[in-house]
């Protein structure tokens, strides 16, 4: 395993995904989809825990009011979730995504500084583009505000909050969008696309500098590209389906990726959380959905 890589948990993750960096807590959370899990590692004395589901969560993002975690689930619902010791509790829907679209299923949301939540869908069968882009207002309005995925992934937002990036990993691309003060998109063009030897693009998240961190599913590494879509670095894992990964520490400055075991029973380590050496470079505060009160 190179120097600049270590897996800090076999956790042996069907699908991890979404990781989550949480102040408050101290901890890396992300999920299992395939697993149906939710999982916590903590960054100060390496404590690990997990809950199991019965509607599995692709995402999770903590609430603005410090009221646990919004969750989107494999059903299509968007709820508030607390985690309990032992038990994870549903505490309230907020909304239904593509509810005209009962093959389709959430994979991948952001929330950005004004406390919006833009969320994916997928069809999860993966063969058709039934996908879609949402935007969830902390108010609870909703709106699609894209189409046409046939598997949305990894929401990313630039430093200032005015280039948003989403993608189609089945079409090996990555769109950036202009986003105004309201949360209206325009502008949508092809900011990066893979080649069949780079794999898939999968969760992704940005840095202080705008740089744009992907993981290749089926490309065994994480890349940094510049603003301008040029790649920077790549830092290769010892598995094959790199799925996500995020900035964590009180200082933002180390970079946390997630994996998937799934069709792969020969890499030991597949499924694995890893800590990667960021080179320097610092994340971005997580957003968190709502308005804090007062």
């Amino acid at each position: 395993m190179p120097q600049e890589v270590r897996c800090v948990w076999p956790a042996r993750a069907l699908l991890g995904e979404g990781p989550l960096w949480s102040p408050g807590q101290g901890a890396v959370f992300f999920v299992d989809i395939h697993g149906s899990r939710i999982l916590r590692h903590g960054l100060h004395d390496g404590t690990q825990m997990d809950w199991a589901l019965e509607d599995a969560a692709c995402w999770l993002v903590e609430c603005a009011d410090g009221d646990g975690f919004i969750a989107g689930l494999r059903s299509r619902r968007v709820v508030r979730l607390r985690l309990e010791p032992g038990r994870a509790v549903i505490a309230g829907e907020l909304a239904r995504i593509d509810p005209d679209r009962p093959g389709n299923r959430l994979n991948d949301a952001k929330a950005d500084a004004q406390g919006r939540l833009w969320i994916g869908s997928m069809d999860d069968g993966e063969e058709a583009p039934s996908g879609a882009f949402h935007r969830l207002d902390p108010d609870g309005s909703i709106a699609r505000v894209d189409e046409g995925y046939t598997v949305a992934n990894g929401p990313a937002l630039s430093p200032d909050g005015r280039t948003l990036y989403h993608t189609d990993s089945a079409a090996r691309t990555i769109h950036a969008f202009d986003v105004d003060d309201a949360g209206q998109l325009s502008g949508k063009r092809t900011h990066i696309r893979f080649t069949e030897g780079d794999g898939y693009p999968d969760g992704m998240t940005c840095d202080a500098e705008g740089g744009l961190w992907v993981a290749h599913w089926d490309g065994g590494r994480v890349s940094r590209f510049r603003p301008d879509g040029t790649l920077d670095r790549a830092i290769a894992l010892p598995v094959s389906r790199v799925t996500s990964c995020v900035f964590a520490g009180p200082a933002l400055d180390r970079l946390f990726v997630t994996t998937a075991a799934h069709g792969r029973p020969d890499e030991p380590l597949a499924g694995a959380l890893f800590e990667c050496d960021p080179g320097g470079v610092r994340g971005l505060p997580p957003g968190r959905f709502g308005r804090p009160p007062g």
